[in-house]
């Protein structure tokens, strides 16, 4: 019985390994399809196919699924016709959350986010109700392979870039939002194409959030992400690593 359970458990996991596989696969061909049919299907001369491309083969999406995408995108159909919105609210705590979403109805995708956030204990505002506590900001990532810290910092400033921080994980570069394009396209001359490449909503206050609240919050957060329509969540929160450490245990 032990063993027959260890197995079980690993189809579990490896069942909820290929269900979050699939929902970024879902998230990815809709912004690939997205920067296909709002720009050129042509990612040397389209920068948001490029970072949408590079993102795709990072999560090892095969090349054949990319060109379908980009195909169904170029070709303007209906099917591939996305809209880009954006849904404000707030979460346990006082934590102000800014969702964005790709949606083909965007009255289904209305509905399914404020049941998300009446469920995880927070509520949907309006348009605008949180977005004044953010910084819309340019954000760039390279991988730390592709470079040393001092050489990223030193390529990044000359090139415009408002701030460089590198650990363990890669490179995070900030710009602002009328110097993102040029950062961008001179930092992937000099080190190829980005893991990630786009505007930004960054809080300009984070709200501390205790104990109590931290887990509910997280919860939240986890659910709108597991939305196929929405493709970014960012929100103020501020949780001590301890907490966080016990949470992920």
């Amino acid at each position: 019985m032990a063993g027959h359970s260890q197995f079980k458990n690993i189809m579990v996991r490896k069942g909820a390994q290929d269900a979050r596989r699939g929902k970024l696969f879902t998230k990815l061909i809709r912004e690939l399809t997205t920067a296909a049919r709002n720009g050129m299907p042509d990612p040397a001369a389209n920068p948001r196919l490029r970072s949408a491309i590079a993102a795709a083969r990072n999560a090892n999406m095969s090349k054949d699924t990319i060109e379908r995408a980009i195909k169904r995108g170029s070709g303007g159909g209906a099917d591939a016709n996305y809209e880009e919105i954006r849904y404000e609210g707030y979460g346990p705590g006082g934590v102000a959350i800014i969702v964005e979403a790709l949606t083909d109805n965007r009255n289904r995708t209305a509905s399914e986010i404020r049941s998300v956030f009446s469920k995880g204990g927070g509520n949907m505002g309006e348009t605008n109700s949180v977005s004044f506590m953010f910084g819309r900001k340019g954000t760039i990532r390279f991988p730390l392979a592709v470079a040393t810290p001092d050489a990223m910092f030193e390529a990044a400033l000359d090139a415009g870039a408002e701030n460089v921080e590198s650990d363990e994980t890669g490179h995070a570069i900030t710009t602002p939002v009328e110097d993102f394009a040029q950062v961008r396209d001179a930092l992937e001359a000099k080190f190829g194409a980005p893991e990630f490449a786009r505007l930004t909503w960054q809080p300009q206050n984070t709200v501390p959030v205790d104990d109590s609240a931290a887990e509910t919050l997280l919860k939240l957060i986890e659910a709108l992400e597991d939305n196929d329509d929405v493709q970014t969540v960012f929100a103020n929160y501020e949780i001590a690593d301890e907490v966080l450490a016990r949470l992920s245990a």
